[in-house]
């Protein structure tokens, strides 16, 4: 289906009824917001003229503010599926641009659209899918969440046990209409857990489609008196939420990149030199994948896999894995990732990591079915910030201007947490000294 054009949202939106428009947009550190305008003020925001303050964008108040601009994508309109079709409501993401029309630095969504001309530059193209998970939780009579979810059922278990399977088909059933391709979806481990598998796309329409997805499976789950969380872990003893994402290469003639037959595990020198650009920054990488410190709840306990620092066809403790399907279904899975990260910022990193250790050409590194002394990724957000700071090449991709204020949000998130006194502590140590 061919992309609208700004004349064409103008026509679309008068003929679905449109009476607000939605102009979404994702900060530094992840969270998507948004600015509405109602339709009679479209035509002017199209032409990038709707101003707002940087802090919003940056979390950051004080000295250094500036005026910003909303740029709508065409490509990206959509029609909520949920509300009135009389008055209705619209989106359009959009990228963030100065008083001069051009790239605001601390626009994630521009960042990735830089790294994307890279990939172009080096004659590749790359699609990605993800497998995301979230809890749901029961709400108090406020509609605010309580610490219990919605069920006690486990790994692809069915209703009646399944309490959550209606509020999910309806998820599927909206993500659909919005235009998303389903793979598949089901409860997983844990009590309450659930996730929803997204088929491949290129990077940008990806990151789009993440962004959006946390929006729409919020919005459902409190449609369905509930409340949806991407917090990766809620609970001690039980799994936490991950967003693995999925990876596939291909040359212009629509050539899988990733396999060759005769080399060690059949896959290809690119796929070897992908997999090593990734290990090589693969600390820095999670301080972006991996934002909160909660996020090192879930990676740094002993009973959750995904935690060593490298690859493998069988081991689930390695971050990356290639499933042993070879041939044209060949992919590389990163499975550390949460859903709480920034997906503009992460797919921009992860992709310019890969693309660095192809243009190096550096080697396949041993698997982790033979070795598993290669290392893991940082224990805590604090670790994973250190790892950021000694990263040049990482902090290059994400601009000078960016790194300087996620270093400064997420020192200071880190630092909150150390002086906090927590619950833990005071049943520890009360009686005892």
């Amino acid at each position: 289906m061919r992309p609208l054009t700004s004349q064409e949202v103008l026509e679309h939106v008068k003929e679905y009824h449109v009476k607000f428009v939605r102009l979404q947009f994702t900060d530094i550190g992840g969270s998507f917001k948004n600015i509405a305008v109602t339709v009679e003020e479209l035509e002017r925001a199209l032409e990038g003229r709707v101003c707002f303050d940087s802090a919003v964008l940056e979390g950051q108040y004080g000295p250094g503010q500036r005026d910003i601009f909303l740029k709508p994508d065409p490509t990206t309109l959509e029609v909520f599926p949920w509300r009135p079709r009389e008055g209705a409501v619209a989106r359009l993401i959009c990228d963030v641009v100065d008083s001069m029309g051009k790239a605001y630095p601390g626009c994630a969504r521009s960042n990735l659209k830089n790294s994307l001309n890279e990939l172009t530059r080096a004659e590749l193209d790359l699609s990605v899918g993800a497998e995301i998970e979230f809890f749901l939780f029961n709400t108090d009579q406020q509609g605010r969440p309580v610490q219990q979810t919605h069920d006690n059922a486990g790994i692809c278990d069915l209703t009646p046990v399944d309490l959550g399977e209606n509020a999910r088909r309806d998820m599927v059933l909206t993500l659909e209409e919005m235009g998303f391709q389903i793979v598949s979806s089901n409860h997983e481990s844990a009590p309450g857990q659930h996730e929803i598998v997204l088929r491949e796309d290129n990077p940008l329409s990806m990151a789009d489609k993440i962004a959006t997805f946390k929006f729409v499976v919020r919005t459902i789950a409190q449609r369905h008196g509930l409340h949806a969380s991407f917090m990766p872990k809620p609970f001690p003893g039980q799994n936490g939420s991950g967003m693995a994402l999925v990876f596939s290469i291909w040359n212009q003639l629509g050539d899988n990149m990733l396999v060759e037959p005769g080399q060690p595990y059949g896959l290809s020198k690119l796929a070897g030199s992908f997999i090593a650009g990734l290990t090589k920054h693969a600390c820095a990488l999670t301080a972006v994948t991996n934002p909160l410190v909660n996020s090192y709840k879930r990676l740094g306990n002993s009973e959750v896999e995904r935690v060593l620092k490298g690859w493998s066809e069988g081991n689930r403790s390695s971050m990356l894995r290639v499933p042993a399907l070879r041939g044209i279904d060949t992919r590389i899975v990163l499975r550390s990732p949460d859903a709480t990260c920034n997906p503009y910022f992460a797919l921009s990193l992860i992709m310019q990591a890969g693309l660095k250790g192809i243009k190096e050409n550096l080697p396949l590194p041993v698997s982790m079915d033979e070795d598993i002394s290669g290392g893991r990724v940082p224990r805590n957000l604090g670790e994973a910030l250190d790892a950021l700071a000694g990263d040049e090449f990482i902090q290059t991709v994400l601009g000078s201007h960016t790194y300087n204020r996620y270093m400064e949000i997420k020192k200071q998130e880190w630092d909150d947490f150390q002086y906090y006194v927590h619950p833990w502590e005071f049943e520890k140590y009360l009686t005892n000294y």
